[in-house]
């Protein structure tokens, strides 16, 4: 059996899923779509898809899929998770889940009235450092979870010229910003990790609002957040404080700290090596590599490398017709995106959002 893929966006597609796929004998992709028609052309020659569009509608319309894999802007996310699973298809969505957890709770309910497989791809969730500090977690090895601080410092948005016009990771109307970016992941991690969140605090910024639009010098404004922090109770009785800036002058990656009652972890972000220790013991410097960061054609990255086991458990569980195994479900989309929601409304209100 063949699992019949589609894809909807063609950046990411060409960056992680379509690489990846190659690898999977059982999957094919029969149809790309993309807003570009000559990027949806350029890449369904480079993968040897049969079939591109510049209009996903039309490629829902007139084909069958067994899979659509959504890889769009934010506001597009829920309107084709909802057409794919009354097409019949399983879907895999893109983070953030979707706009707002009312879109997010009717992609779920859709799901399971049609009782289709779903997934998000938090592909962090397949990393085997993060799924190691997953077991040492759940094992008891640092005792209860007293605190989390994590760090994700980039420099992307700090140039005012960096971006295009109305470039949609910059418009919360489409969103776009850094929470969904990657305060979603994050909230994710922890969420699986340590178990479910009770309480919210945090803000949402535009810092960098002024652009510049870099081919034609024309002004426009940001309304996205570029400089967001939060910090999350969790039911454990744990605390976990998030920082992510885009608008840094140096690039620092992410910094991950874990805190027990009877020991640390620490996850190095550019080397990606966990700092290990028991109480009173001394630091020990670990690594777990993934096995498919050898293979051809994946582009580097935990990102890319990681979508390769995503898929893999995606599409098995779609031919043996079971529930997934490991991943991020759209029940755990809603509860993520529920806490998304949260920190902007912490914004408005300037108070704890409790869930």
């Amino acid at each position: 059996m063949t699992i019949k893929i589609g894809i909807v966006g063609a950046s990411f597609a060409k960056a992680a899923y379509l690489p990846a796929i190659k690898h999977i004998k059982e999957a094919e992709v029969t149809a790309l779509s993309s807003f570009n028609l000559e990027n949806a052309k350029s890449c369904a020659e480079e993968f040897n898809i049969k079939n591109f569009y510049d209009d996903w509608e039309k490629m829902l319309e007139e084909n069958s899929f067994d899979l659509v894999c959504i890889a769009t802007p934010t506001d597009l996310h829920a309107p084709i998770t909802l057409k794919a699973l009354k097409k019949g298809a399983n879907v895999l969505c893109e983070k953030p889940t979707a706009m707002n957890a009312l879109e997010a709770a009717e992609m779920l309910k859709v799901a399971k009235d049609h009782n289709r497989i779903h997934m998000i791809d938090h592909e962090l969730r397949f990393n085997p450092n993060r799924k190691q500090i997953k077991n040492w977690i759940s094992d008891g090895e640092i005792g209860n979870i007293q605190h989390i601080n994590i760090l994700n410092v980039s420099n992307g948005w700090l140039n005012p010229e960096s971006r295009p016009k109305n470039d949609w990771w910059s418009l919360k109307s489409r969103g776009g910003g850094r929470m969904g970016a990657n305060g979603s992941h994050q909230v994710d991690l922890i969420r699986w990790w340590c178990g479910e969140i009770q309480s919210v605090f945090g803000q949402a910024l535009t810092i960098a609002k002024n652009r510049i639009d870099k081919n034609t010098n024309e002004q426009w404004k940001a309304t996205a957040d570029d400089l967001s922090y939060f910090s999350l109770e969790l039911i454990s009785g744990g605390l976990a404080n998030i920082f992510l800036s885009g608008v840094a002058s140096h690039a620092l990656g992410n910094k991950t700290q874990i805190f027990g009652t009877e020991g640390t972890i620490i996850l190095e972000d550019k080397t990606e090596e966990i700092l290990f220790a028991k109480k009173g013991e001394e630091f020990q410097k670990m690594f777990f590599e993934d096995p498919n960061a050898s293979l051809e054609g994946l582009n580097k990255g935990i990102w890319n490398i990681s979508v390769l086991s995503l898929l893999r458990e995606l599409i098995t569980a779609i031919k043996e017709n079971r529930p997934l195994n490991h991943g991020s479900t759209f029940e755990d989309g809603l509860k993520n995106q529920i806490v998304v929601d949260a920190v902007l409304e912490s914004t408005n209100q300037r108070k704890w959002i409790d869930l």
